[in-house]
């Protein structure tokens, strides 16, 4: 076994990304600061941090609960930094939840790109949609699927990444009887998922287009073994990755040009990331035909189960979305439609790359009643990007927004039914109006 020494941050505190334009980037470590949170920043993305005190759970900080940062193991983000997705392009996250890579990718791939985070469990897939959408990622969608069954269609998606069910040997000091849950034959159903999903996602891929194979597990029958697998049977080409910084890195025979991460030596879960590219030659060997519905349930476009009520209305027109809390002109391409009372954001990819009558659903932007939009509370992204005197409420200290939280209602001298919240120059969001007292009910 080889091992590869690069500089580790002395700490061993955790990590997390900002969620945020780079503008508003020291606006939000300015919020965290005034809670008390000190961080530096990772070696390997200007999006990441490293935490170095923690007055109290950094989930509970308002940066959180309003999506400007997400927590996410610093080994967790080397996969979508591998597959480096272009701005504007399109992703295929098979095994999304809870959501931190679709989201890492969804900012790699910014506001015009797409990203569909497929979740098989319909127990994860909430946990998955609720993250998207307090992270406010407009780009992203969001389906359930056996993800060796994915209905798309054959060679359509250039970058693709795949994070499949694994042992978890490389979260054992967290999880100290993982390995041994895991181990002799118990491993191999769990190979052969690997095996499955691999084929299928080498079937989806674009001829020239990337794959990113990753996993949480120390065991090389799921790592360097399945990276020969795809080799070998699928026919894909290794690409070699550079070691980022900041990790100790180890590395076993057959895992040349892929990344193994030294868990306990680079304070983060023991983590392996392999490279892919699908050659021309490469098309026919793993094409396979496009998988057919299976269940009975109506199909889901972008929005809710297509029913008696649900089936998709009329397309919205930009205009008809604007008001105190919302920008249309700050929408990406694409289109938004009416799912009953919910209006959901489309990007335009998903057009081309998803079939007709495929189950998925969009982003929500809010419910539009009474001829208007009444945007989620949580719908920052659309604000104006400039606070208005008439419309909205600044706010300058944390203990202030922490009460407006906690349920307490603000005084203001401002009209009507809802106004716009910020935190000196960060939007947070939508709130109710009623004579002039302000209210926050953010879900």
């Amino acid at each position: 076994m080889e091992t590869t020494e690069n500089s580790v941050p002395a700490s061993s505190g955790r990590s997390f990304r900002l969620l945020c334009s780079p503008e508003e980037a020291p606006h939000v470590e300015a919020l965290l600061q005034a809670q008390g949170y000190r961080f530096e920043p990772e070696p390997f993305s200007p999006l990441c941090r490293r935490l170095l005190h923690e007055p109290r759970p950094l989930g509970a900080s308002l940066a959180a609960f309003f999506g400007y940062i997400y927590i996410q193991d610093r080994s967790s983000m080397l996969p979508p930094l591998a597959l480096a997705p272009a701005a504007g392009s399109s992703v295929l996250d098979i095994c999304a939840s809870p959501g931190s890579k679709t989201g890492f990718l969804a900012q790699l791939v910014g506001k015009n790109g797409f990203v569909l985070g497929n979740e098989p469990s319909r127990a994860r897939l909430a946990t998955l949609r609720a993250n998207m959408h307090v992270c406010n990622l407009l780009s992203v969608g969001t389906c359930t699927c056996e993800g060796q069954k994915l209905p798309l269609r054959p060679g359509s998606w250039e970058a693709i990444q795949l994070d499949p069910p694994c042992s978890g040997w490389g979260t054992v000091e967290k999880h100290p009887r993982v390995m041994e849950l895991w181990q002799g034959e118990k491993v191999q159903p769990l190979v052969g998922l690997q095996r499955l999903l691999l084929r299928h996602a080498a079937s989806l891929l674009a001829p020239g287009g990337r794959l990113v194979y990753s996993t949480c597990t120390t065991n090389a029958a799921e790592n360097e073994e399945q990276v020969r697998f795809a080799e070998e049977e699928l026919g894909l080409e290794r690409l070699p990755l550079t070691p980022f910084p900041g990790f100790v890195w180890e590395e076993l025979p057959g895992g040349e040009g892929t990344l193994r991460v030294d868990g306990r030596r680079s304070a983060a879960q023991g983590f392996y990331v392999a490279l892919f590219r699908k050659p021309y030659s490469a098309v026919e060997s793993v094409a396979e035909p496009l998988p057919t519905r299976t269940d009975a349930r109506p199909p889901r476009r972008g929005g809710k189960s297509v029913g008696r009520r649900e089936q998709p209305g009329q397309e919205l027109p930009r205009e008809a979305l604007a008001g105190p809390c919302c920008d249309p002109s700050l929408l990406p391409p694409g289109r938004v439609m009416l799912y009953g009372d919910q209006a959901r954001f489309l990007p335009e990819d998903a057009a081309r790359l998803l079939p007709p009558d495929m189950a998925w659903q969009g982003a929500l932007l809010g419910k539009f009643a009474g001829g208007r939009l009444h945007p989620a509370p949580r719908l920052r992204v659309l604000l104006p990007r400039r606070p208005d005197a008439g419309t909205a409420l600044v706010l300058d200290s944390p203990d202030d927004l922490t009460a407006l939280l906690s349920g307490q209602s603000l005084r203001t001298e401002l009209e009507g039914r809802e106004a716009a919240l910020w935190w000196r120059d960060l939007p947070l969001g939508r709130v109710s109006l009623k004579q002039g007292r302000m209210t926050a009910t953010f879900s």
